[in-house]
This record gives C-alpha cells, structure tokens and sequence, in this order.
C-alpha cells in the first residue's frame, strides 16, 4: 500500500513515542494493546451505539466488523462512545429538546476524543439523525482522514399484507383520536412496525443524511444502503475499516477532497429523493465546519433544477431497503450523473471520483430490471426537487417546506397560534382544528426551544384525522423527515428573538405560496409596529446544556451552528480547526 504520509508524521506518534511516553505506553498496555498494535497507525471507531432505539443497537457488533477491517490493513482500532438521542422515541415530549442539541455535544466529544489522545484517523459509526451530521461535522472540523458508517436501515414491517414503518404508527395515533380505527388496531400496528435494529425505513431524516454524505464524499459510496440486519453488512464494515486506513496513510482529510461542488451533489441527492427538510440545517452546519460557503437559498437553486426521481416514502410508495435492492444510491447518482446534475469529476474519501464510484458501483450491482423506485429523468415524479425555500414578510431570513408528495402549493387561511408544540398537539386531539386552518407553533425553534424540536406527532394526528390535505402548519422549530403536506419549518428569524412569527394573532390571514416562494400575512404596518412594540422576549432557561445551547445557537437559516463568544464574526470552524 503506498503511503502519503510517513508513519513518523503520524499525530500517535506524539502519543507513544520516545523514552518520556513510557507512562503512556504502560496506561495503554493496561488497555490490553502491544508495541506492535502501537507501532501501527491509531484509528478511532466513534460509536454512537445506544439501548435507547432501534435505530443504533446493530452498531457495537458492526465496531467489531469494522476493527477487523482496520488490522487486517495493518491499523490499530481504538474503539469509545458518545451519545444519541431517538427522535422516535422522544417525540412530542420535552425530551425531543435535547435531539438538536445533541448533534453539538456528538461532534464535539468526537474531536475531544481525537485530539485528546491523538488519533491518526476516525470511523464514525452512525445511525439515527443527529449522529450523522454529528459526526460530519467532527471529521471536517478535526479535518482528519477518515469516514462515516451508516448503520442501515430498519426492515419494514408487516400489517395486514402490507409494508409498514413507524410513521404509519403516528399517523395511526390521529385515526384513533377521530374514530377511524380501534385502539386494539393501533396496538396491533405498534407491535409490528419496528421490526428490529436499523433506522426508520422511509426517506426519513437518517436514510436522507445518509444518501447526502455518500454523495458528499465524506461516506463510501452503497456502504449504507445494506440495511441493518443484512448478512452483508459485517462485510461492508470491514471494507470500511480496511479503507480508514488507506485514507490515514494516503493523508487524504476532508480539506483535501471537500468543496462547494461536493455540497451541491449531496443537496442534489436529498433533491431527487424527496428527502427530509432536516437535511437543510444539516448541510449547513456541516459546510460551516468545512469552511465551505453554502446558504440557504442554494437548496432552492438547486431544487428548482433537480427533478424528484426516487419514489421513496413519505412523499412515494417504497422504503429505503427497496431503493437498496434497486439498485441503491449509486443508481440514483448515475441517473443525476448522467443528465449533468451532479459534479462527477468531485473527489470522495477513497480517493475516487464520485463518478467513477458510481460506475463502479452500478458495475457491481447494476439496476435490477424492471425496478420503478428510481425514475428516469425523462419521466420524473416532478420536474423539480422535493423541498423549497420560502422567504416573504413572515420569513425574512427564510423558510423550509417539503413539496414532494403532494401538489398544494397555494393556501391563505386563518392563523390558530400557539406558543408550544404540547398546546397545539391539544387542539389538534380535541378535534379543535377545522379545515382552511394554519396551525402556528412558535417558541419552538433552536433558542426558543430551545433545541428546536420536530413535530411529527402534531402533523402525523393531523394526517391521521383526514386533515392532512386541507390544514396548513408553519413554525419556528422542525418537521421529521417522515412529514407530508404544506408544512413549513425553520421559519427564521425565530420567535424567542422577536422574528415576526412571534407577533400572529388567531385569525390573521396567513398566505404560503409554493411557487411564488412567499410566506406573508395580511396586516398594515401601522399593525406589525404596534405588535413590535408589545412584544416582550420569553424568559430564558436558566441552568444546564439547554441554557449553554441557548445563549449561543444562531439562527436555523444558517444551520442552527453554535457561536464562539468574543471569537469576532468568522465561524466556528476557523476557530476550531487546528
């Protein structure tokens, strides 16, 4: 294997090397490693596996795979942990507030690890939401050489013949509440759906960021399309491992491979699949560490290009283990490569071209015949990408709604505000919500919340009680991947900083037009000063991480990314990097 780097220049080195390291040497004998294990190069496995969902159980038997890989190429595995936090599970209770924040505490207990005990290099063993971008952003900020792993997919489950994942079960919580079906059937479905280890099985947020990092470079390309529990999988971990340490040894970091060109093919990709809104926050944070310039409004550019091509649910018919047998996420990229929708010539962490990934992938599983879960360009779901940013006089900053699945795109109706997500979840139980209604729910974004949280539970009870296609929702906090209908998020500026979704009142006229890319309300600016005026910030938390978060989180426009006091006004980024 030829080498970029000398094993001498390796940052380990610094760790275990020479007479005055003998101390070290002794701590990590007593961690059961040899000379000839510290004579190789260190490489980090950064496992967020948890007992907390399904979505990361199948990743402390996938570390082993992957150590195997790292020593079989002459590496020396140093497994350790960090945290996740379920959306799933937490969603709809206060819990949902600590999903956000974790992605901080993820990327940075990652990079404490590495440059505490001076790594040479980094797996990241990821699976639900906040763990990948999590982990994205640690390796860019660290810009050391390693990947990610995607954990895969949960299996879909089966309920009366037919497929099913865990958004069925939220939506089925909104049926029960208006008679549609029996308790004993929603019981029935629980039981089923979540058959086992892996991430939900939509193109939920975790399959969405999982795509987008392969199509970023900083994943390999299909390694995690195999679901959880597929019998490949130990195998793609190992490849994995044995690839960590070719990318140390060839001193192939993110800066080296990472540029704007390689953002716009994982927007792309997040584009044709109909993916998760959440991917716009993501991408963000995760180009900040990078110190790659990426806004907002470059989804809507991109998007507007993009056709939806992959019939994935929640906006489609298929899961994520259907796209796999398709032909997985190297068919979607030949079909976007092949149209010049994506940058081919990028570069990835193999030292590949994301092109030539591609065909090589496609060579070694090619498109199985007859598939329809990936479309061709010429005949699209829709001649444009399944997400659009909004701006107008409720989000001067901006705005993000997903179209894909559905054709509304003009609604003006009657405001019903609320100041939580809880209240609104009441309204919406009580069979308080008419049709031509917008639900507002403020106060929930990355200050307000803080933390910023999802809101499948409400839109899920909506979808549930036959409201799906006639209620409207806008808000300052976030949607799951796994929502469908006119659902707005990340309204920015947010409420808590006196953003104008702050001064509603229940009954203004609130028009979203889609294809004008507009979000405004019908008052006089006599009125909005007067509001202004009346307005009052909400009190801020007081003690712990919450509290922490929310004095320095910035605005979901620019990826909710945390701010570094008295560090002047360039990222975090530039001052992390060492």
């Amino acid at each position: 294997m030829t080498s970029g780097t000398r094993s001498a220049d390796l940052p380990s080195r610094g760790l275990v090397v020479g007479r005055e390291r003998a101390a070290a040497r002794a701590m990590l004998k007593g961690a059961g490693y040899s000379d000839e294990d510290l004579g190789r190069p260190l490489i980090g496995i950064a496992n967020t596996w948890i007992e907390t969902m399904p979505c990361n159980l199948g990743l402390r038997s996938l570390a082993e795979d992957v150590k195997r890989g790292i020593r079989e190429a002459g590496g020396t595995p140093m497994e350790f942990n960090t945290i996740a936090i379920s959306d799933g599970v937490a969603m709809g209770t206060q819990g949902m507030k600590a999903s956000l924040v974790s992605r901080e505490v993820i990327a940075d207990s990652i990079e404490l690890v590495c440059r505490g005990h001076l790594l040479d290099g980094v797996v990241a063993l990821v699976g639900c939401d906040k763990t990948i971008p999590g982990a994205a952003m640690a390796l860019c900020r660290l810009d050391l050489p390693g990947c990610l792993l995607y954990g895969g997919s949960i299996q879909p489950g089966r309920f009366r013949g037919r497929d099913v994942t865990v958004i069925d079960v939220f939506e089925a919580i909104g049926a029960a509440e208006a008679g549609r079906i029996t308790d004993d059937d929603l019981r029935a479905l629980e039981d089923v759906a979540c058959p086992g280890a892996g991430a939900c099985g939509g193109q939920f947020t975790a399959n969405t960021m999982a795509m987008a990092i392969e199509l970023l470079g900083i994943a390999p390309l299909q390694s995690g399309g195999v679901a959880a529990t597929d019998p490949a999988k130990p195998g793609v971990a190992a490849e994995v491992g044995r690839r960590a340490v070719d990318m140390v040894l060839a001193g192939r970091r993110p800066s080296t491979y990472l540029g704007p060109e390689s953002f716009a093919n994982a927007i792309a990709g997040v584009m044709a699949s109909g993916g998760s809104t959440n991917a716009v926050l993501h991408l963000l944070a995760i180009a900040n560490e990078a110190q790659i310039p990426l806004q907002i409004d470059d989804f809507d550019r991109i998007s507007r290009r993009t056709p939806w091509l992959a019939d994935l649910r929640p906006g489609g018919r298929y899961n994520a283990v259907d796209l796999t047998r398709a032909g997985g996420v190297a068919l979607l990229a030949r079909k976007l490569l092949e149209a010049d929708l994506l940058v081919g010539q990028a570069l990835t962490c193999t030292g590949q071209t994301l092109g030539d990934a591609a065909a090589q992938a496609a060579a070694a599983s090619p498109e199985r015949d007859g598939q329809d879960v990936v479309r061709s360009v010429g005949e699209p779901l829709s001649p444009t990408g399944g997400t659009v940013i909004l701006h107008g006089s409720l989000a001067p900053e901006g705005a993000v709604v997903k179209v894909a699945g559905h054709e509304w795109r003009l609604h003006t109706g009657p405001a019903r505000v609320f100041d939580c997500e809880e209240d609104a979840m009441a309204a919406v139980s009580a069979r308080r919500i008419t049709p031509g209604d917008v639900v507002v729910i403020r106060y929930e974004g990355p200050r307000g919340g803080p933390g910023m949280r999802e809101m499948l539970g409400v839109t899920g009870a909506l979808v549930g009680q036959g409201l799906g296609d006639s209620v409207a929702l806008l808000t300052d906090g976030r949607f799951s991947g796994a929502t469908h209908g006119l659902m707005v998020g990340h309204t920015a500026p947010e409420a808590a900083v006196g953003g104008p979704i702050a001064l509603l009142r229940d009954g203004d006229q609130v028009t979203i037009d889609v294809e004008g890319r507009s979000m405004s309300v019908d008052l006089s600016d006599q009125e909005w000063a007067d509001r202004r005026r009346a307005w009052t910030p909400p009190p801020a938390v007081e003690r712990g991480v919450f509290s922490r978060y929310a004095h320095l989180v910035g605005s979901s426009a620019q990826g909710a990314v945390l701010s570094v006091p008295g560090a002047g006004d360039g990222p975090p980024a530039a001052q992390a990097r060492g």
